[in-house]
Order: C-alpha cells, then sequence, then structure tokens
C-alpha cells in the first residue's frame, strides 16, 4: 500500500485528490494539509512514502515543507513531489535542487497523477529526457547558480561521471546498459554508487547535479 500526503491550500483540490487517491486499491490518504508548516508535522506523524505538496501556500510555503521533509532523518523513505500551476514554474529548480523527486502540473489527466505517484514510490523520478532538458537547462542558465561543480565531483570515478551524464539525459538502468554494453545490474550499481558520493537523494537530484557540473549534453537543447 502506498501512503500519500497531500498538501495544498485549496480544499477543493485537496478533496478532488483525496477521491482520486482512494479510489485506487494501492493507494492510502494518510493526510492533508493547508500550508507547509502543518505537511511537515503530518509527514512526521505519518511517514508517507510520497508526499505531494504545492509549491506556492500561505505561511510556509512548498520549499520550505520540502526542506523540512528532505533535511529530516526519519523522513528518510518519503519522496516529494511538488505540484505546480505552470510547468516553468519559477521554483520548480529550486525544487528539484532541494530533493524533489519531480513536479506535476495541477492540471495533469489524473491517470497521469496516479501513475506519477507509483513512479515515485519506487524510488525513480518524473522527469523524462524532454523535460529534463528543457527545464533543468532554462533554469540553470537563467540563476546565478551557473555551472558550479559539485563538490564531491573529485570523487567520481571517468565511469561514474559517464554514467551521470546519461542519467541526465533521462535515461533508465536499462537503457544505459544497452547504451555502454554493460549489463543492467552494472549500470544500477554505478549509479548507486554516484548518488552516494554526490548525496543524491535520488535520480532526479542526480539530473539537477550533473547540469550545475557540466557534465550533461545537450544543455541548451
Amino acid at each position: 500500500m502506498i501512503r500519500v500526503l497531500v498538501a495544498d491550500d485549496q480544499s477543493l483540490f485537496r478533496m478532488g485528490l483525496r477521491v482520486l487517491l482512494e479510489s485506487e486499491g494501492d493507494m492510502e490518504l494518510v493526510g492533508e494539509a493547508g500550508d507547509g508548516r502543518a505537511a511537515v508535522e503530518m509527514a512526521r506523524r505519518t511517514r508517507p512514502d510520497v508526499a505531494l505538496l504545492d509549491v506556492r501556500m500561505p505561511d510556509t510555503d512548498g520549499l520550505a515543507a520540502l526542506r523540512g521533509i528532505t533535511e529530516d532523518p526519519g523522513l528518510s523513505g518519503t519522496r516529494v513531489v511538488m505540484l505546480t500551476t505552470f510547468d516553468l514554474d519559477e521554483y520548480v529548480f529550486e525544487a528539484l535542487r532541494g530533493g524533489a523527486s519531480g513536479f506535476l502540473v495541477k492540471d495533469t489527466e489524473p491517470d497521469e497523477l496516479v501513475r506519477a505517484v507509483r513512479v515515485v514510490a519506487r524510488g525513480e523520478s518524473l522527469l523524462s529526457p524532454t523535460v529534463t532538458r528543457r527545464l533543468i537547462s532554462a533554469f540553470v542558465a537563467r540563476t546565478a547558480l551557473g555551472r558550479v561543480p559539485h563538490p564531491g565531483l573529485a570523487r567520481l570515478t571517468e565511469r561514474e561521471r559517464q554514467i551521470v551524464a546519461l542519467v541526465a539525459e533521462g535515461l533508465s538502468n536499462e537503457e544505459i546498459a544497452d547504451r555502454l554494453v554493460i549489463s543492467p545490474a552494472t549500470a544500477r550499481t554505478h549509479v548507486s554508487r554516484a548518488m552516494v558520493k554526490l548525496h543524491a537523494r535520488d535520480r532526479a537530484q542526480l539530473v539537477v547535479f550533473a547540469f550545475q557540473s557540466d557534465l550533461a549534453r545537450g544543455q541548451s537543447g
């Protein structure tokens, strides 16, 4: 059973998500919150597998709630998906840097939202190759962060750097294995080691680190 927490300041939107999630046999809504502070407190009480957080909420917003969750060792098993009105929301890149596993536009089709919750619950990210290039490139170029190499970059082997670049293209472990003519298990091991060395919460954060460190290909594409 996938345990889900929903945080949004619009009660009508929360109700819609509640109805949708509770109609799925493999999901359980364990809590609702109307602001970020309440979301973090509820996450600590309920330990959800997935938290759906609205970026813009009064008082404590979604980014602050994200930090409250990702920086809490007791919530290391909780994956966060940010909900936004626009697909290039100005806060999305910051959310991905902060450990969000991806983002969803609020007018996402119900079936797609349910699929996304399952994907994130499995420990995967929601960044397709197209979204990865368009979103991350735009925000790295736009913000003052620029190309700042990750401090853990020197610890990566040449193969791990290559693997991280392919992750940033949106490739799965199986696709990386095909590209490099290695086994999927070997690809998975390299990805895991790179994540540990870079202290990446999941593949989405690994993508961000790749772009910041100038390891990703096609940044302007």
